[in-house]
């Protein structure tokens, strides 16, 4: 028995030393943790329980027999994030680069497997070389699970990945298709083909990190949501986002215990709104006093602007925040911001996570590139991912909310719960002098002025959308956090179900 517990200890020690001392001190000589040491940061102290610590590759080419390593270059289990429940795997880049073979896919479909039976969420650390090269078409395989997991699980368990290393090629359309991406700046990069490909095809002489690294990917393409500093950083906020999330599309929001009062009145918000129309401010002051503590996890902060979204709490409670950005073209919609905007209110849906809509918008950016790329379709995304949410929705128009735009940003035709306006809310076809310049073309400016007057006196107020119940009520903008607490309390039993479908055909 001795004897059989001494190799257990030795194959454990064995398979915690992963590629080998040499490989690990340069793992580290690039300022990244090891497998193990990420996953011992992201997990709470003693809670991760190891599955597959011992399995080997099966490949018998290019003298791979030779070459064995006890978990094949992907650490895998589960553990817990502040007491709840999570799968994980983490790539070793100290074993054959982190390179997927035909073993190491098995292990991640196995807890990803696990994870979907029990219902909770997949956290995956990447830091892979790609497909072993030396395994051929199994490893595509391997990849080609992987990806099938990806979509079963979407919508049944939220799926976050972690790029902290490279991640090229088929490798990347697994984090793809996950829920939230978080990069390393500098030390992390995700692309199809990489830079000497793109020089031989398109001669174009591009860097790694400016073709697919962390700051390219949160502003430029919209492909992650955010970019840290180091793996400590990332690791830690990780730990902090996952309090927001449901384990499961079966269990509820999560529930913090706050001191921060429900009803508590924030008398600086009455003077949010400058005097001039055209003057912008920053919609995070409105977003922060209405949640609990102040705290708001901020996604794609970098990417489209103009349009913010992420998560805060309401009375302890799990609330998602979509809200146009003034400060940033005027908080117009774009092609950008739609899109943005419309995959997170699917993921709240998808997860019972109540919408707060925080609404300044004087409608869709004009412009030949917008169209000719699309906006109609891409446009109608946002419009399509409110219109069929059956969760909680809450709408509060601070200023303007101009044609189409009204009706795409949780406007009361399409399902709105709760649908509020302040009082410096104008809610029109459009602006008050475009309006004028059409309905009366061709008077004098003194004429074009005075009924500019006219229209605002008549239009630029709420009460034209309040008459016709378009809006439930005017509040005060110091009573906002009182209204949306107490209307998220009231529809928390909210039940409302879309015509049976296989699945809807989303305007992609």
């Amino acid at each position: 028995m001795a004897t059989t517990i001494e190799e257990l200890e030795a194959r454990r020690a064995a398979a915690r030393m992963g590629g080998g001392a040499k490989r690990i001190a340069a793992q580290h000589a690039k300022g990244r943790l090891t497998a193990r040491e990420r996953l011992s940061v992201l997990l709470d102290a003693d809670s991760f329980e190891e599955v597959d610590m011992y399995v080997e590759h099966n490949c018998v080419d290019f003298g791979m027999e030779e070459q064995k390593f006890p978990g094949d270059g992907v650490v895998t289990g589960s553990g817990t994030i502040n007491g709840r429940l999570v799968y994980v795997f983490a790539q070793d880049f100290t074993v054959f680069g982190g390179s997927l073979s035909e073993r190491h896919a098995q292990k991640i479909c196995k807890v990803m497997d696990a994870a979907m039976k029990v219902g909770a969420p997949v956290i995956g650390l990447n830091d892979s070389g790609g497909a072993r090269i030396q395994e051929g078409v199994a490893s595509l395989g391997g990849y080609a699970e992987v990806f099938q997991r990806n979509v079963l699980a979407s919508g049944v368990i939220p799926q976050l990945s972690l790029i902290m290393g490279p991640c090229a090629g088929g490798a990347v359309y697994s984090p793809a298709m996950t829920d939230f991406i978080f990069m390393v700046k500098d030390s992390s990069y995700m692309f199809v083909t990489g830079p000497e490909v793109v020089k031989t095809v398109t001669n174009e002489v591009v860097t790694q990190e400016e073709l697919g690294g962390a700051v390219t990917h949160t502003t430029k393409s919209g492909v992650a949501d955010v970019a840290f500093e180091n793996d400590i950083d990332a690791l830690l906020a990780t730990r902090e986002f996952f309090d927001f999330l449901p384990l499961s599309n079966r269990h509820d929001i999560p529930e913090r215990p706050t001191d921060d009062p429900w009803d508590r009145i924030e008398d600086s918000l009455d003077t949010l709104i400058p005097p001039s129309a055209a003057t912008p401010y920053d919609m995070h002051e409105l977003i922060r006093k209405v949640a609990d503590e102040g705290d708001f996890f901020e996604l794609q902060p970098k990417h489209a602007a103009n349009i913010i979204i992420g998560f805060c709490r309401i009375e302890g409670r799990t609330v998602g925040v979509v809200a146009n950005q003034p400060m940033v073209l005027a908080g117009c919609l774009d092609i950008n911001s739609s899109k943005k905007g419309a995959r997170f209110v699917r993921f709240c849906d998808a997860f019972d996570i109540p919408i707060l809509t925080l609404v300044d918008v004087p409608g869709f950016l004009p412009g030949v590139g917008q169209e000719h790329h699309g906006i109609i379709k891409h446009g109608a995304k946002l419009l399509f991912a409110y219109a069929e949410a059956t969760v909680p929705k809450i709408t509060v128009i601070t200023r303007k909310a101009y044609g189409g735009a009204y009706d795409v940003m949780a406007s009361k035709h399409l399902r709105g719960d709760l649908n509020y306006a302040w009082p410096t809310a104008e809610i029109a076809v459009m602006g008050a002098k475009g309006a004028v310049e059409i309905i009366f073309r061709g008077k004098t400016a003194k004429e074009i002025a005075e009924h500019t007057a006219e229209y605002e006196e008549r239009f630029a107020n709420p009460f034209v959308a309040a008459s016709k119940g378009f809006i439930d009520e005017v509040i005060m903008p110091h009573s906002t956090r009182r209204r949306v607490a107490l209307g998220l309390r009231k529809l928390r039993g909210k039940q409302l179900e879309n015509p049976w479908k296989k699945h809807d055909n989303i305007p992609l």
